[in-house]
């Protein structure tokens, strides 16, 4: 999966980002849309991190919604 993919479908993957960072408003997600660059600049905003630790933060999150993306595929390949 790729980044193009959660710009896409950011409605289904703005829940999970904020189940990551708590502090974000509904307001915050909206904004963002799916950028990456949007989405750093939040946790940098609301956490108090430098850029490339919410850079790290943010890597972090996508290979763990990525993981899920993929093993969700498989199982959804599996069943037909």
């Amino acid at each position: 999966m790729n980044w193009a993919r959660i710009e896409r479908k950011w409605e289904r993957f703005a829940g999970q980002a904020k189940s990551e960072w708590t502090k974000f408003t509904d307001d915050d997600l909206k904004l963002v849309a799916g950028k990456k660059e949007l989405l750093i600049g939040k946790v940098q905003e609301h956490y108090g991190v430098l850029k490339q630790d919410a850079e790290r933060q943010v890597d972090g999150w996508f290979v763990k919604v990525s993981a899920r993306h993929a093993e969700q595929s498989a199982k959804n390949g599996a069943a037909h």
